[in-house]
């Protein structure tokens, strides 16, 4: 792998991370399974997008992104709670709304951002490269996202969160109101997923309402990935372990995609044969490791 490769993977581990920090806080918190990333990224992008090129300022678009991603989950935890709608089919339903919405935000299926300000543009400014500063960037922002979580996570709504998803009889029975969790804890998840498809955006300097196919499956592979290699016996461990996951799954990725034996070769179009790979060899390997402890 050439060093380009490695800061490109390191800088797509870093601005998916967020994504796979919302995924992991539906999927392993709330045990609440949320289709809606896929909708909510490509949400973000739109925001940001549009906003800029409003004459936002790059930063301010980007809590833009996050309020909107916060709205299409807060619509998929009402569907679920308030309507009784199954958690799964709800999802779905917001994010298939949030298709025709995406495209109605930029009024095309895709813009531009060709000559606009971006939140790099800074870092352009200190003659650092492309290659350097996008990780840098994405990096601080991800460190900061999951201080924000393992912090949120020990505050008393924060342990509230935690309870719904483990037991949620119990925490009715201490009166806490599990709609009202499960909707600002989808609404969180998804308001981190907009976050990162803003930063995407402006780091491809385009957005495209179909930005966000397969977010859902890299976000579940990257914590499945993070929880095999790095473990999460406590919630900050396994929060730490997410945004990792999501740095090895695109190393991995980027290996896979340089890897040559003999005429055979993975192209771009095998991504989601490479997911799936190493989806089954996450899941896998504990397996495996338990057999040879046996031994």
């Amino acid at each position: 792998m050439t060093w380009y490769a490695f800061f490109g993977a390191l800088e797509q581990g870093f601005a998916y991370g967020l994504m796979v920090l919302g995924v992991y806080l539906t999927f392993r918190i709330l045990d609440f399974p949320d289709l809606t990333v896929d909708g909510s990224l490509p949400l973000g992008a739109a925001v940001s997008a549009v906003a800029i090129t409003a004459g936002v300022h790059p930063y301010l678009s980007l809590l833009l992104a996050l309020g909107a991603g916060f709205l299409a989950g807060m619509v998929t935890g009402i569907l679920n709670t308030k309507f009784r709608i199954l958690h799964l089919l709800a999802s779905i339903l917001t994010m298939i709304a949030l298709y025709s919405i995406n495209i109605r935000i930029m009024g095309r299926p895709n813009m531009t951002l060709l000559g606009k300000r971006t939140i790099l543009d800074p870092f352009y400014a200190m003659d650092m490269s492309p290659s350097v500063a996008a990780p840098i960037l994405f990096g601080i922002v991800s460190v900061l996202s999951v201080i924000f979580l393992m912090w949120f996570l020990h505050t008393e709504f924060g342990l509230a969160i935690l309870a719904t998803g483990d037991n949620k009889q119990m925490i009715t029975s201490q009166g806490v109101n599990t709609h009202r969790v499960i909707i600002f804890g989808v609404g969180l998840s998804n308001g981190l997923v907009a976050l990162s498809g803003a930063m995407i955006c402006q780091n491809q300097g385009a957005a495209d309402v179909n930005m966000g196919v397969g977010t859902i499956v890299a976000g579940l592979a990257s914590v499945i990935i993070g929880e095999t290699v790095f473990g999460s016996r406590s919630i900050n461990r396994a929060i730490i372990a997410a945004l990792l996951g999501s740095i090895v799954y695109r190393l991995a990725i980027a290996l896979a995609l340089g890897l040559k034996m003999g005429r055979f070769s993975f192209t771009p179009s095998d991504l989601n044969l490479i997911t799936a790979i190493l989806v089954v060899a996450a899941l896998t390997l504990p397996q495996v490791r338990a057999r040879f402890r046996l031994k």
